[in-house]
Order: structure tokens, then sequence, then C-alpha cells
């Protein structure tokens, strides 16, 4: 998960990542003949064509946000380049289809079934008998067996960012050959394929030093279409070059660079092509577009055209306001350099989806008028989520639909419209529940603080300022799971947010809010903190967060708005409890039983007087969620299993600790001639087929993940 505009990059879910990402299973079993399967509300935008089309050789650069700090995804200091990693070099016994579903990897499973359930389950794996490692040794159970015991909990010695399913195995022994491997679980185990995906050699899990150091900047075993050539921290490069013991069919590309770019850095890189594929904002996605488009020159024409057109044209063109203060000389030389990189974006294009993940508005329920869950009702009664959803996706041109679910989304299928347990905007509702919980018009409503604003239809005028560069997105880049895609880092929201004007014109306010008299109880006044982080990439989380603010004011809440560094939004004030309101987001999982039971399970007091809130950043939970959890992780019966997780995220909308608002978008800029990759969607990378296409070749017509109508 991640908060819109900085994001605990890493954060993982004690199981999972949005991973970096992987997520053959009959399809819900459980459904009632009457009940429609949801579909992805987008699909890939990657410029797909057969292969025989794609030219042999060629390097990608491809934008990361950082050099990755290790290699190995089950460490607490894994990230999204991580995982990206591990995709493209490691064994991943399942991968995410174009529903977020996993599916087997026919590149190292020829098939994985449970084939017995009494009086313990049984799961075989039947690997493909070409599967080898890079040192020519056959993948096989020994390489099950040393990550199990790596995993499993039980030897401290290992540095583990988690366990989950690794602790539920019994023994792992050697099927009828060396090609099959034989899992047996001492408790049922319902997501067991998120297990062994990535799966690294015996020679990374074997021991805890090769574990904890080995692993970090070097991955000398591997067994994917590309291997690691070199981690190179001068140039902030991991350098994947083609496996020349592939057995599949082979990459076509010569190698992958990953080279970190800050977010704010990408539109630059992208025009002087030290990157050639990157996650952007809309901003950048906004000046793409323009440079397809071509932009009329200032600097052009006859007579001299004055500063102050020279400074409405920068303006408008959304340049710095240094630049747009600065001299004659320095404003034309800035335009100049603009218009340059403007020609060289020209053979670049935006491919568009939207992320496995969502953006929610966060009630921290641990103290103040939030613990009390009529409270908590009263703000989800007076939020119109479709219009938050419009505000963000229709001007991208995406489907501006609210999420329903906190444990899926469209597309997967766990996925309901559960909103209904809360109840759809009504402010007069909203009102009632206020009142029931003792709060009423008018009493002290004291001064706000000048280092705060109070929110609501007026702007917050610190969302002009010149941007931060940021640092690190605020985030402690944790992780741990499934490298290939299930790994659960925090979503990047603010970073995959826009620039000013992105979403809307700059300078627009938020709707006037109907005049309500501000509520007291007890002499104090109903006043809510929201915290926000500052920072490149935050305008679409300021924006989102006035607008939420103007309706809270409709029903008599006043927020104030604390905006603070991105360094420390997750870490000092979210994962801490300090705020009232806050903006983040949590990656979608293919495995909801096991990777969000942290993130809803019910706070639980130790003995010293400390809370454990394991991720459960809102410290909201129920009894009654976690068993549902519980009985959904240890059924083996797939249509139980989803309705379980169904009922659960029932239960979680009702107590309002969060609430979902938008599937989050997803905007790759990549070079035209680039082919099979882009905005991927939920679907894991197919790496070994991406590359440029062949001189003379077309693409397709229309993209192929074009938005499908809401």
């Amino acid at each position: 998960m991640s908060h819109d505009g900085v994001g605990l990059r890493a954060v993982m879910r004690s199981v999972s990542f949005l991973t970096a990402g992987a997520l053959a299973v009959p399809f819900l079993a459980g459904c009632s003949s009457d009940e429609k399967v949801s579909k992805p509300l987008a699909g890939q935008d990657i410029a797909p064509v057969a292969r025989n089309l794609v030219a042999d050789g060629g390097t990608l650069k491809w934008a990361v946000d950082a050099l990755p700090e290790t290699l190995n995804t089950f460490q607490a200091d894994a990230d999204a380049g991580t995982s990206r990693v591990a995709q493209a070099v490691l064994p991943s016994m399942f991968r995410l289809d174009a529903g977020g579903r996993p599916v087997p990897n026919p590149a190292y499973l020829e098939s994985a079934k449970v084939i017995e359930t009494e009086p313990r389950q049984v799961v075989l794996y039947k690997l493909n008998q070409k599967a080898v490692w890079s040192d020519g040794r056959e993948i096989g159970a020994a390489d099950f067996l040393a990550q199990w015991r790596a995993l499993a909990g039980k030897n401290s010695a290992y540095w583990t960012a988690r366990n989950a399913g690794y602790d539920r195995i019994e023994k792992i022994e050697r099927g009828a050959d060396d090609l099959q491997v034989r899992v047996t679980f001492s408790r049922p185990y319902a997501d067991w394929k998120s297990l062994f995906s990535p799966l690294y050699p015996k020679d990374v899990m074997g021991t805890p030093d090769a574990f904890n150091d080995g692993a970090r900047r070097k991955l000398k075993v591997t067994a994917g279409p590309f291997r690691v050539d070199k981690v190179d921290t001068a140039k902030k490069d991991v350098v994947l070059t083609r496996n020349p013991r592939w057995w599949g069919k082979p990459a076509k590309l010569d190698e992958i660079v990953l080279h970190a770019v800050p977010r704010d850095k990408r539109a630059a890189a992208l025009a002087d092509g030290s990157v050639d594929l990157a996650d952007v904002d809309p901003g950048d996605a906004q000046r793409i577009g323009l440079a397809a488009r071509g932009s009329a020159n200032p600097l052009q024409g006859s007579g001299k055209t004055s500063v102050k057109r020279l400074r409405d044209w920068a303006r408008a063109h959304d340049f710095d306001s240094d630049d747009v203060k600065a001299g004659q000389k320095e404003l034309r030389e800035a335009i100049s350099e603009y218009l340059d990189d403007q020609q060289a974006l020209r053979g670049i294009e935006v491919r568009k989806s939207l992320e496995p993940a969502y953006t929610q508005l966060a009630l921290n329920g641990s103290t103040g008028p939030l613990a009390d869950e009529r409270v908590r009702r009263a703000v989800a009664r007076a939020l119109d989520r479709r219009e938050l959803a419009r505000l963000v996706l229709t001007p991208l041109g995406l489907p501006a639909v609210p999420v329903g679910s906190h444990l899926a989304l469209s597309g997967q299928p766990a996925y309901a419209d559960n909103s209904g347990a809360i109840g759809d905007l009504d402010t007069k509702e909203a009102q009632a529940l206020l009142g029931d919980a003792g709060w009423v018009p008018g009493g002290p409503v004291k001064e706000q603080k000048k280092t705060q604003k109070a929110a609501g239809p007026e702007q917050d005028k610190s969302k002009h300022e010149k941007k931060s560069d940021g640092g690190k997105d605020g985030e402690d880049n944790k992780s741990g799971g499934r490298g290939d895609g299930g790994d659960r880092h925090l979503a990047r929201e603010g970073k995959q947010g826009g620039a000013q004007g992105a979403y809307a014109p700059q300078g627009t306010a938020a709707p006037a809010a109907a005049a309500v008299q501000p509520l007291a109880k007890d002499g104090k006044p109903l006043l809510l903190r929201f915290v926000l982080p500052t920072g490149a990439g935050s305008e679409t989380l300021n924006s989102v967060a006035e607008r939420i603010s103007a309706m809270l004011e409709r029903v008599g809440i006043r927020t104030t708005i604390s905006k603070v560094p991105d360094t420390s939004y997750f870490k000092d004030h979210i994962a801490s409890g300090d705020y009232d309101l806050a903006l983040y987001s949590w990656p979608s999982s293919a495995f909801p039983a096991t990777d969000d039971r942290p993130v809803y399970a019910k706070p639980v007091p130790g003995a010293d007087g400390s809370v454990n809130v394991e991720q459960n950043y809102t410290r909201v939970g129920t009894d009654q969620v976690d068993q549902l959890f519980d009985e959904a992780l240890a059924t083996l019966d797939e249509g139980d299993e989803v309705a379980l997780i169904r009922k659960a995220d029932s239960r979680i909308w009702a107590t309002a600790g969060s609430i979902p608002l938008y599937q989050r978008p997803q905007l790759v800029a990549v070079r035209k001639n680039l082919v099979n990759a882009g905005a991927f969607g939920f679907q894991t990378p197919v790496y070994e087929d991406m590359g440029y296409l062949k001189k003379g070749a077309k693409l397709p017509a229309g993209p192929a993940g074009s938005p499908s109508p809401s």
C-alpha cells in the first residue's frame, strides 16, 4: 500500500506486495447462477504483437524508483525493484493473469494440485522437465525444502520479513521422481498457490548467512529468461542480460537495465534517451500528449515577445515558479530547453490502464471523535465516492467507478461491491449519526492554529508552492513475500498522482459547501486533522482531500489540513497513528485471506501496555472479521473461500475504518516502437516477449488495453 503522493512504497502486508506482484484455479465454484462475474475495468495496454514481429536484440532502459537495497524479496527492505528483478530471473510457480488470478506458470510447472485432504492437505508439484538453474542443476525438491526451512519462522537466524503460509507446512519430500515435489501441510491452507513464487535456489536459502547477506547485491544462480549481470551502485543500475541456459522461448532483448530515476525527472530522462519505459504522473502524461500534437513556439514570429507574454505561456505550460519569475533572457532559455525536450518526446507515447491498487480514506479509530463508530459512519455517508473517482480518473479517460471492496478489485474472483453495508451518500443520515453521537450544532469553535488551515470550500494555498524533491517518497522501503507477484508493498498513489492541474485546472477550488453550523460536544468542536504529504506527486492527494473536506463541511464536520514531509508521512504519522484522516493506498492481492488479514486484524494489547496493530493503521478491527479471515484461510473449497472473503469485506465496510475510493491510474510512458510492454494492469509481465518492433512491421490498430466503458 502506499499513500497517494508518497506512500510507504515498501511496507509489506506481512505477506505480500502488489508487487511486484505475482499473484489454476477453477473459477468461482461457489457463485450463484444469477451472480455476475466482474471484469477488469481496464485491460492491459502494452502494444501486443507476435514474437515474429519483435526484433532480436536491443536494450530496454526501465525506470524504477530506487536501486534495490536487496535482491531477496523475502527481506524487509525489498521493494518494487527487487520484485521486478525476481520476475525476470527466478522461477515462479504461479503468475497473475489479466483478471488478477493465479495461474500455473508452464515454464516451471507441468501441474500443481491438491491430491489429498485427509488426514493432511498434500500438494503435488510436477515440474517442467527442462527447468534448470543457470549452473545446470535441475530445479527440484531440495530448493523447495531449503526455502520452507528458511521461511517457516522457526529459525530466528534468518532475517525474514514474513512466514505466512510456510509456517503451515509440515514436510516437503521428493515425489515419484526428481521432477515431483510433495508438500504436506500441518493445517489446511487455502492460499497454497502463493508459495514458492519466487523460488530461490538452495544456495540462497540454505544458510542464514547466504539468506541474510549473500543475495543482497548478487544472484549467482538464477532460472529465468534473464540473469543478473551486475548491480552498479554508481550508475544506479541493475543490469539483466539473457540467460544462456533458459529453456523457454529466448528473450528478444539483449538486456534490461533497471535505472533509478526520481518521478519528477522522468520526462527529461525520456526526452534525452536515458530511459525507454517509465511510470509517469498525469502531468508528465499530459506533457507527452502535447508533444505529440506539437506546441506553438512563443519565441518565433515577427517582433519581440514581451516578458508578460512569455510568462503567461510558461504558466500555461506549468513551468516552475522560479522560471516564470526569471528575467527575459533566463526565461527564453528555459522555454527553448522545454521546446527541445518536447520535440524529443514526440517519439514517446503513454499507455494507460488501472493499477491493481486502490486509494482509500483512512480514519484513525483509536482516539478522538473517530473512536466512535457512529462518527466514522457519518464520515462515510457524507462522501460522494463517485464524484471523487471522476475527479481523478475522468480527465485521464479511465473508468471512474468507485471501488466497492477492501479485499479485491473488479475482475478478481473475490470482488463484489459490498459498500451497501455502510450505505451510499446521504447527508441527512450522516447528520443523524452525528447527532446520535452527541455532536450538535453550535458551541465553541476554537481558532485554527496558524500552521494549519481549516479545510473545506477554501483553497489550501500551499499546494501552489514549488514542488519539493520528495526524497525516498516517505517510505521505509520494506517489503516481503512473493517477488514475482505476491510481495505487497504499499502502492504508490501520489507518485502515480498528478502534477498541478492534471486532474483539475490549477487553482480550481473545491465545490462550495452549504452553510452548516459547526458541530460541538462537551465544549469541544468536531475538528479532524487531515494529514497529507508534500512534495512532487502529491497534488492529486491534495485535490482529493480538498474535495473530501468540502463534503464533510456540508454535514458540520470541519477539518484542518496538516502537510508533512514525504520522508515522515508514513512512518511518523500513518504507522504511528498521528492523524485523524489520511489518504494512502493498498495493492490488491490474489490471496486476500493471507495478505489482507494483518491489514484488518483487530489490534491486540500487549502485556507491556503497547498495542500490536500489525498493518492495521486505522486501529479498527473486530473478532468477527478475524474469524472470517481464519475460516477463509482454512477452507479448500474455492467457492467457500470467496464467500467468506466477501462476508469479511461487508463487516469491514460496516466498521468504517477505511473507505475505498477509486482504483489508481496506471500511466506508463514508452518509446513508440517498444512492444509487449507498458501498462500491464493485473497481469505479470512476460519479459522474454518484450522488445522493439521490427523495421517495416506495423502495430495492430488501436490500443489493446483501452479502458472498457464504465
